[in-house]
C-alpha cells in the first residue's frame, strides 16, 4: 500500500497565523512580537514533559513566551490557543493538492505533535478524508522523538511511504534517521542544516502528487 503522511500545523494549516491572531485576541497587537518567543519555548516543553496533552503544551509555552518578553498574561487567557486551533486557516492550495493524492490512489495519514481531540477538530477543514492519524496521545511522546514513526510503521506496514512535513527539526530529521523518503515543504525559505536531511524540497504543497510518485 502506498502511503503520504502529513505533519499537519505548518505544513498544512497556517500554524504561524493561528498562533499570532490568537495572540492578538487577547493581547491586541503583541501576536507577531511573541510567535518567535513562542517557537523557542514550545519543543523545550515537549521535550521535558512528553506525555503532556497538547493544549497544556500550548498554554506553557505562551505562558514561557510571555515571561521572556516581559508581557502580562491573564492566567485563564493561558487557553487561547487551544481554543481557536480548530479554526486556524489550511493554507490555500492545500485541500485541492490532498484531493489529487487521494485520486491518484495514495493513502493519507497524519503524525502530529496534536491531542485526539483538537486533530478530529482540524479534520474538518481539511475536506479529504485520512486513512489513519497518529497523535502524541498515540505515539507518548513528540516528535523530533521517533515514537509517531515507529507507530505508524508498526501499524499499517507501508510498502511505499513519503512522509511532508515543514518543520526540519520536528519531522525531517527523524523521517531522515529512520530511512524514510520524504519532501520538505520549505515554507519559510529556509536554510536547511544538512541538505541532505531533507532529500526533496518544495515551496508548498502544489506539484506534491507529482514529486511524491517520482
Amino acid at each position: 500500500m502506498r502511503w503520504v503522511t502529513f505533519d499537519c500545523f505548518g505544513t498544512l494549516v497556517d500554524w504561524r497565523h493561528g498562533i499570532a491572531t490568537a495572540i492578538d485576541l487577547i493581547l491586541p497587537g503583541q501576536g507577531e512580537r511573541l510567535l518567535g518567543a513562542y517557537g523557542r519555548h514550545e519543543l523545550d516543553v515537549q521535550t521535558e514533559s512528553p506525555s503532556l496533552r497538547y493544549r497544556e503544551v500550548l498554554a506553557e509555552s505562551l505562558r514561557r513566551a510571555c515571561a521572556e518578553t516581559g508581557t502580562a498574561l491573564r492566567p485563564d487567557d493561558a487557553s487561547v490557543l487551544a481554543a481557536t486551533l480548530p479554526y486556524w486557516p489550511v493554507f490555500p492550495e492545500v485541500r485541492d493538492e490532498l484531493a489529487t493524492l487521494r485520486a491518484a490512489g495514495w493513502r493519507l495519514a497524519l503524525l502530529t505533535n496534536c491531542d485526539r481531540d483538537l486533530i478530529a477538530e482540524t479534520r474538518r477543514r481539511l475536506e479529504t478524508p485520512f486513512d489513519a492519524v497518529v497523535t502524541a496521545e498515540d505515539a507518548g511522546a513528540y516528535k523530533p522523538d521517533d515514537a509517531h514513526f515507529r507507530v505508524f510503521r508498526e501499524s499499517f506496514e507501508p510498502e511505499r511511504w513519503v512522509h511532508v512535513a515543514q518543520s526540519y527539526t520536528h519531522d525531517m530529521v527523524p523521517a531522515h534517521r529512520l530511512g524514510i523518503r520524504r519532501v520538505w515543504i520549505n515554507r519559510l525559505a529556509e536554510r536547511p542544516a544538512d541538505p541532505a536531511v531533507t532529500q526533496t524540497e518544495l515551496p508548498d504543497l502544489r506539484g506534491l502528487a507529482d514529486t511524491v510518485a517520482a
